[in-house]
C-alpha cells in the first residue's frame, strides 16, 4: 500500500477513466511507470516509481509530495495520451512527460 509522503496516510488512489493515474516509458533499455496518488487529507500528491530494470533487480521509490496543481498538471498531460502503458509510444505526451529521456 502506498502511504503519503506527507502524512503517512494509507492511499487508495485516485481514480481516473477506473484507473491510478500513471504513465510507462523505456529510458535507457529500463521501463519506468509513474503513478499518482492523491492524499484526501493533505491534498499533495504521492508519486510511485517503478523501474523494469533491463538487467538487475526491479525497483519502487517514491517521490513527493507534490503539490495539488502540479500533480494535477501532470496528469492533464498523462490524460492527452491514448495509451500511457505503452512503454514505445512517443506521442506528444509521452515526449512532453519525460522530455529526451525516452529511448
Amino acid at each position: 500500500m502506498i502511504r503519503c509522503l506527507q502524512c503517512g496516510k494509507e492511499l487508495g488512489g485516485e481514480r481516473v477513466d477506473g484507473s491510478v493515474p500513471y504513465i510507462s516509458a523505456s529510458i535507457i533499455g529500463d521501463e519506468y511507470t509513474e503513478s499518482y496518488y492523491l492524499c484526501p487529507d493533505c491534498r499533495v500528491y504521492t508519486v510511485e516509481i517503478y523501474r523494469d530494470r533491463f538487467s538487475g533487480e526491479d525497483t519502487i521509490s517514491l517521490a513527493g509530495p507534490i503539490s495539488e496543481s502540479e500533480g494535477r498538471a501532470k496528469i492533464e498531460i498523462i490524460k492527452q495520451c491514448p495509451e500511457p502503458w505503452n512503454k514505445q509510444c512517443r506521442c506528444k505526451a509521452h515526449r512532453s512527460y519525460f522530455g529526451k529521456w525516452l529511448d
